[in-house]
């Protein structure tokens, strides 16, 4: 037997203050997005915004619908957003934030399994990491690829 340790790395700041600019107005279009997001039935809205290579912000957001599992996740609208506009461009970076009834979350939200999943098939297919910065009003966690969240993955290799 052996046994294997895997860590991650994630750093929470106190504020947007503390982040370079472009991913202070990031987290911003991310919070923009999250409320104009369709969740009728859930009553809880993520919004979420992805910075190019070439400067540009996509903004997505969840969409649900009655025949559930129909809708898509704000991450996962995003992206496919981005690669259907800019097939070429690379995805630098990506902030996500959730809001409720009560207002923005307090504690970051991370990105499901499934969104994961295609953000890491984003930076296999760039061979470039992605940045991930998680709103929260209390703190902003951030780290400089999924891996960090999904340190053991399925990748297109595993097809072969």
């Amino acid at each position: 037997m052996n046994k294997r340790e895997i860590t991650s790395v994630l750093i929470d700041y106190n504020s947007s203050a503390e982040l370079e600019n472009i991913y202070e107005e990031l987290i911003n279009n991310a919070k923009e997005a999250a409320k104009k997001a369709y969740a009728p039935y859930s009553k809880f809205k993520v919004g979420a915004a992805v910075l190019l290579d070439n400067g540009a912000i996509i903004k997505g957001n969840n969409q649900e619908n009655a025949a559930y599992p129909s809708g898509l996740c704000a991450e996962r609208v995003a992206i496919f957003y981005a690669n259907a506009q800019y097939p070429e461009r690379t995805i630098r970076a990506i902030a996500i934030a959730a809001l409720t009834s009560s207002g923005f979350t307090e504690e970051p939200i991370p990105p499901c399994g499934s969104c994961l999943q295609v953000m890491l098939e984003s930076e296999k297919k760039s061979n470039s990491s992605i940045q991930v910065l998680l709103y929260g009003q209390n703190k902003i966690t951030s780290a400089d690829s999924i891996k960090q969240f999904l340190p053991i993955n399925f990748t297109n290799d595993m097809l072969m």
